[in-house]
C-alpha cells in the first residue's frame, strides 16, 4: 500500500514559500512508486500565480483537482500531512504530521512557533541557521494553577533539507540594454528586512562617478502598475540626492520567469550579486546566482553561509556586520519578535567589498567558480530528493511497500 501524503502549501504562489513547496512536491514525486500525493494549495499575501506550463505544473494540477474532490466528499484519510508554511499555522491533519518552514532570518522564534512545532511529529527547515534558532529558542509559560514559569523549548525533532530551484535555460529579457560593460544585480523585495534602501543608497555612493551600473529586479509586494509606480518613485526618492552621478540604475520589476532569471545571472556584463539583506531564511536569489558561478557580496549570516561557505572558508565577499534588535517596525507579533535581533550591515565594509569585487573580478569570478563546483555536488538535486524524502518513510516501510506493489504486479500479469 502507498502511504498517503497530504500537503498544504502555497504550491502555485510567485514566492520564496512557493519555490520551496514545489521543491518538496518535486522531491515526493520521485517516489510516487510509495507514495500517492494530495495538494491543497493556499494563497501566500498578495503574491502571483506561477503561470509557466510544464509537464510538472500539469501534475501538480491534476493532484490539486483529485485532491479537492476527495476533500469535498470528505473521502480524503492522509497517512501523513506536509505543511508548508510559518509555523503559526501548523495544525494536525493526519495520524503523522511534519511542519516544513523556512522563515527564520533572526537569532529566535516566536514562543507561539515552539508550541506549533510541538504539536508537530516532526519540523524542517531549509538551512542550518533556521535549526539553530528554532533548537535554540527558549521561552516562558506560567502554570495557570500554580503560578509558577517554566521554561519551555522545541521538543520536536527537526532537520534541514537544503533546497533548489530547477534551472532552466535563459531566455533573454526583451529590451533591457546596459549602457556600462560592468555591473552589478541585486534582487530584493522592497521590505525592511531585505536592507532595500541602504543597498541602494550605499552602492550609488561607492560608484557615484564611475561608469557602472545596477540592475534592481524588485517590487513592493504585486505585479500591479500601482506596485511598479510605487517602486519607481521610491528608487527616485533615493536617488534625488546623487543627481550628477555617472553610475546607473536599471529596474525590473515584478517575476521573471526562471529562464530569464538563468539568462540575467549569465549576461557577460553583469559580474556581480549584491545582497546585505538583514537575515534569510535559505536565499534563494544568491543560491541561483551562486549556482551559476556568478560572484557574491554579502553577509555572513543566516540561511545562505550553508552554500557560500564550505569547510570554513568563505566563497564570497563578506561583509563585515553587527547583530541588533530588529526594527520596531519590522516587529510582527508572533512571528518577528521584538527581543529577536538581526545583522545590520557596515557601510564602510560593504563599499569596500564592493570595491574589491569591481577591482579585482577576475579573481572573485574564479572563487565563484569554485563554489559553483561545490554546490553541484552539494546540492544535487538527486541527493536533495532523496534526503527529503526519507523523512517520510522508513526503510522498512519501503521494502514492504514494494514487496506489495510486485505482489499486486503478479498478480496482474
Amino acid at each position: 500500500m502507498k502511504k498517503k501524503i497530504f500537503v498544504r502549501a502555497p504550491a502555485l504562489s510567485q514566492s520564496g514559500y512557493g519555490e520551496q513547496a514545489r521543491f518538496a512536491l518535486r522531491a515526493l514525486k520521485t517516489r510516487e512508486d510509495i507514495f500517492d500525493i494530495y495538494i491543497q494549495p493556499i494563497p501566500w499575501g498578495q503574491t502571483g500565480w506561477i503561470w509557466q506550463d510544464s509537464e510538472f505544473r500539469t501534475w501538480m494540477d491534476s493532484r490539486i483537482t483529485i485532491t479537492q474532490v476527495l476533500l469535498e466528499k470528505k473521502q480524503l484519510q492522509p497517512d501523513v500531512s506536509l505543511q508548508i508554511t510559518i509555523p503559526n499555522e501548523f495544525q494536525k491533519f493526519a495520524p503523522v504530521n511534519i511542519g516544513y518552514t523556512a522563515g527564520i532570518e533572526t537569532s529566535k522564534v516566536s514562543p507561539i512557533w515552539l508550541q506549533k512545532g510541538n504539536e508537530m511529529d516532526k519540523v524542517l527547515v531549509v538551512s542550518n541557521h533556521a535549526m539553530n534558532t528554532y533548537k535554540n529558542t527558549l521561552a516562558q509559560a506560567t502554570n495557570s494553577e500554580t503560578g509558577e514559569v517554566v521554561p519551555y523549548r522545541l521538543n520536536t525533532p527537526i532537520h534541514v533539507v537544503g533546497e533548489s530551484t530547477p534551472r532552466e535555460p535563459p531566455v533573454a529579457i526583451p529590451n533591457l540594454k546596459l549602457d556600462y560593460e560592468f555591473n552589478f544585480l541585486m534582487v530584493s523585495q522592497m521590505s525592511i528586512r531585505k536592507n532595500f534602501d541602504n543597498s541602494l543608497r550605499w552602492w550609488v555612493e561607492e560608484f557615484y562617478d564611475q561608469e557602472i551600473g545596477l540592475i534592481i529586479k524588485t517590487n513592493l509586494a504585486t505585479n500591479s502598475i500601482i506596485d511598479f509606480e510605487y517602486v519607481q518613485k521610491k528608487v527616485e526618492i533615493i536617488l534625488s540626492k546623487y543627481k550628477d552621478r555617472k553610475c546607473k540604475i536599471y529596474i525590473l520589476h515584478g517575476d521573471l520567469s526562471p529562464g530569464q532569471m538563468t539568462w540575467l545571472y549569465n549576461h557577460e556584463s553583469l559580474k556581480s550579486l549584491i545582497n546585505i539583506s538583514h537575515g534569510e531564511g535559505f536565499g534563494l536569489p544568491m543560491f541561483e546566482a551562486a549556482r551559476e558561478g556568478m560572484p557574491i557580496v554579502s553577509v555572513e549570516w543566516s540561511g545562505q553561509t550553508d552554500f557560500l561557505t564550505h569547510n570554513n572558508k568563505n566563497y564570497f565577499q563578506s561583509v563585515e556586520y553587527t547583530l541588533a534588535p530588529i526594527q520596531p517596525e519590522a516587529v510582527w507579533d508572533g512571528v518577528l519578535e521584538k527581543e529577536s535581533m538581526w545583522a545590520y550591515a557596515d557601510q564602510g565594509s560593504y563599499k569596500m567589498k564592493l570595491r574589491k569585487m569591481y577591482k579585482d573580478w577576475d579573481s572573485n569570478k574564479e572563487t565563484a567558480l569554485e563554489l559553483q563546483e561545490i554546490i553541484s555536488d552539494k546540492f544535487c538535486d538527486n541527493k536533495l530528493y532523496q534526503q527529503f524524502c526519507d523523512h517520510f518513510y522508513s526503510k522498512e516501510e519501503e521494502d514492504l511497500a514494494n514487496e506489495i506493489n510486485n505482489l499486486f504486479d503478479e498478480l496482474n500479469d
